[in-house]
């Protein structure tokens, strides 16, 4: 089986100051999401979004991400903690960010973004999706980097031993478990991102609302599928519920938190679809 390198989760320190590789991925996600909007606009394929128009979009990007981010972990997973230690919602740099919760901050963003500017929301909520899997890319390196979020344990060659990873009995002691991380960096990322990029290239920004559906579709799928591949949240975790399922549905079966969340994505996304079909190109 393949050992996790250990990476030092501090790329660079400067006396007290440390730089982690988490908040440089985020940096390299949202720069490459505001380079790849210069190069649309750039090409007049960018409909009314001006240079002005994207950086106020990457700042309501910006800030919902990180806000959702954080405020969707807190109430997602750790509601009752948090409720007797209200200042540590604050407390960022001790980790605890959730995906499903930045996705809400950035769809609360498109959306003040479009009503302070006139643009309309699904036009707008289409270029964000566009980019989207960029940053989702590099967030999941960020977690491998951090060995943090690894998957459930396989006899795989591909198997990886993380450092801090119990060996569940009777698992041999090379307990080697499935690298989520990159499974989820490569469909929620580089798939998706490839899949959206040929959409477009069809004509799917014809149908304003397409894209952002096709976007719903592909992450809710990918995350659906990989939560059964990746170790349940500690959170959830108990002695008759080894897989972390927080609706269960008889005997090993259930839903983990990720899919819970996932799957209202899947749905709107497959009813958005719905309707662009129905409406002019």
């Amino acid at each position: 089986m393949l050992v996790h390198p250990n990476f030092d989760p501090v790329a660079i320190q400067i006396g007290p100051l440390a730089i982690r590789w988490y908040g440089l991925m985020y940096l390299v996600g949202f720069a490459t999401a505001y380079f790849l909007g210069r190069w649309r606009i750039a090409r007049g394929r960018a409909g009314r979004i001006t240079l002005a128009l994207l950086d106020d979009l990457l700042f309501y990007g910006v800030l919902g991400v990180i806000l959702g981010g954080r405020l969707g972990y807190v109430l997602f997973y750790k509601p009752g903690y948090y409720l007797q230690h209200p200042l540590e919602i604050l407390a960022v740099w001790q980790g605890g960010m959730a995906f499903h919760g930045g996705f809400l901050g950035v769809v609360l963003g498109v959306i003040g973004f479009s009503l302070a500017n006139g643009s309309p929301p699904l036009r707008v909520g289409d270029a964000v999706a566009a980019a989207a899997p960029v940053g989702i890319f590099f967030g999941r390196l960020a977690n491998f980097v951090n060995a943090e979020l690894w998957g459930r344990p396989t006899d795989l060659p591909w198997g990886m031993v993380f450092p801090g990873a119990d060996c569940p009995e009777p698992w041999p002691l090379a307990c080697g478990r499935h690298p989520s991380q990159l499974y989820e960096a490569g469909l929620e990322g580089l798939l998706l991102g490839v899949l959206l990029w040929f959409a477009i290239r069809r004509g799917a920004l014809k149908r304003p609302g397409r894209v952002t559906a096709l976007f719903l579709i592909g992450y809710g799928l990918a995350r659906t599928l990989i939560e059964g591949l990746r170790q349940a949240d500690a959170l959830f975790v108990t002695p008759d519920n080894p897989f972390g399922h927080v609706v269960r549905l008889g005997g090993d079966w259930g839903l983990t938190m990720g899919q819970v969340l996932s799957l209202p994505m899947l749905a709107v996304g497959l009813a958005l679809l719905a309707w662009t079909a129905r409406r002019r190109a």
